[in-house]
C-alpha cells in the first residue's frame, strides 16, 4: 500500500480531509447498515435536535504504524463503552458496541494510506460522533440520529516536544454533581470554550477546574484528566462522579503500577494538597501526558519541583511506557492492542 505524498515529520494537529468516512442513519427505529462515502458534508432539517438541543457526543482515538508496520489502535471497546453511556445519559439511541469497533476498523482501512509511517511521530487521529438528526421543536429526545466516523493525519500536539504548561484556577465551573461531566458530550465542551479563551488571554494555557459543589477538590480541565506525582513517587488522580473516565488516565494507571511498580491511587484531591506534589501533569488522547509547570491561584503561584523547562522524570517515564505499548515496542496487556489487516496482508 503506498502511502500519501505528505511531509509526516511537519503535520500540524489540524483537520485534514480524507478519502472515506463511515455514516449510519437511525430511522423508523433501527440503525441501517451504514456505508462509507467521500461526502464530507452533513444535511440536516433546521429543527434537527443536534441544533436545538445539544443532542450529541464524540469520542476521540488513535490508528499508529507500529514497529513492526502493523496498523493498530489502542482500546477501542473503552471508547464504543463509553460512547454508549454518553448516549444514554443524552437519551440518544446508542450506535451498537460491536458495530461501533467494525466502523472504526472499516473507516481505517479506507484511509490506511493516511495513516502516518511509524518514528514520524504522526498518527491517524479517529473522530466517532453520535448525533440527533431528526427535527424537534418540544423539548424532548430526536426519533432519529446519525452515527458517523471521520479520520484525520495529525501530528504531534506539541511540536518540539512538551514544554509545562500554565494554568489557572477558573472561577468558572465546569460540571455540576450528578450532571454530564462523566460523559463526552459536545455541550459540556461548547461551555469550556469562554472560560478557556478568558484563560488564554489572561496569558495561562488552561484551566483548572475544581467542584462546582464545595470549590475545594480538583477536578479536571477543559479537556483532560489530571495526575499527579508525590514526592515519594505514588501516582494519583482524582476520583469524581463529574470527571469524564479518561481512556488515557486509566491506561496510564495500569502502566504506573503494573509496568513501572509505582503505588497508584484514585481518590478525592484536595486543591490545598496540589502546592504538596512533586508533579502534574494533563491525561488525553492528543498528547498522552502534557506537563504543568506552574498553576496560579488568583495571583498565588504553585510552582512544581519538576520545573518549567521539561517534563518530571515520572511523568515522562509514563509517558515513554505508553507510547511504546501503543507502538508495539513494547508488549501490551490483552486486549489493549487491536491490529488493522489491510489487503489481506
Amino acid at each position: 500500500m503506498e502511502k500519501q505524498n505528505l511531509d509526516w515529520s511537519n503535520l500540524g494537529f489540524n483537520y485534514r480531509k480524507t478519502e472515506k468516512r463511515y455514516v449510519s442513519n437511525f430511522i423508523d427505529g433501527k440503525w441501517d447498515d451504514g456505508i462509507l462515502t467521500e461526502d464530507t458534508n452533513v444535511v440536516l432539517n433546521e429543527s434537527a435536535g443536534v441544533l436545538q438541543y445539544a443532542q450529541t457526543c464524540f469520542e476521540g482515538l488513535k490508528a499508529y504504524t507500529t514497529q513492526d508496520g502493523q496498523i493498530a489502535i489502542f482500546r477501542p471497546d473503552l471508547n464504543a463503552q463509553r460512547m454508549e453511556d454518553s448516549a444514554k445519559r443524552l437519551h440518544m439511541q446508542p450506535f451498537p458496541k460491536d458495530r461501533f469497533i467494525d466502523a472504526i476498523v472499516e473507516t481505517v482501512k479506507a484511509n490506511a494510506s493516511y495513516v502516518p509511517p511509524y518514528g514520524s511521530g504522526a498518527t491517524l487521529y479517529i473522530r466517532p460522533s453520535l448525533f440527533g438528526s431528526g427535527p424537534v421543536i418540544g423539548i424532548k429526545p430526536s426519533e432519529e440520529y446519525q452515527f458517523r466516523v471521520f479520520t484525520t493525519p495529525v501530528g504531534p500536539y506539541f511540536k518540539g516536544g512538551a514544554k509545562p504548561l500554565t494554568l489557572c484556577v477558573s472561577d468558572y465551573d465546569r460540571a455540576a454533581p450528578y450532571g454530564t461531566g462523566h460523559i463526552k458530550a459536545g455541550l459540556n465542551y461548547a461551555m469550556s470554550l469562554h472560560a478557556l479563551r478568558t484563560a488564554q488571554q489572561n496569558g495561562f494555557d488552561e484551566n483548572m477546574y475544581l467542584d462546582a459543589a464545595t470549590r475545594t477538590k480538583v477536578e479536571e480541565t477543559g479537556g483532560a484528566n489530571f495526575i499527579f506525582i508525590t514526592k515519594d513517587n505514588k501516582v494519583v488522580t482524582p476520583k469524581s462522579e463529574s470527571i469524564l473516565p479518561s481512556i488515557t488516565r486509566r491506561s496510564l494507571m495500569v502502566v504506573a503500577e503494573k509496568y513501572l511498580g509505582l503505588e497508584v491511587e484514585e481518590r478525592e484531591v484536595l486543591f490545598e494538597e496540589v502546592k504538596d506534589f512533586a508533579e502534574c501533569g494533563l491525561c488525553g488522547t492528543a498528547a498522552v501526558i502534557s506537563p504543568v509547570g506552574k498553576i496560579d491561584d488568583h495571583g498565588k503561584e504553585i510552582y512544581f519541583p519538576s520545573g518549567m523547562s521539561e517534563m518530571g522524570p515520572i511523568s515522562k517515564k509514563l509517558l515513554e511506557t505508553l507510547t511504546g505499548i501503543q507502538m508495539g515496542v513494547l508488549p501490551a496487556p490483552e486486549g489493549w492492542i487491536k491490529n488493522i489487516t489491510i489487503g489481506g496482508a
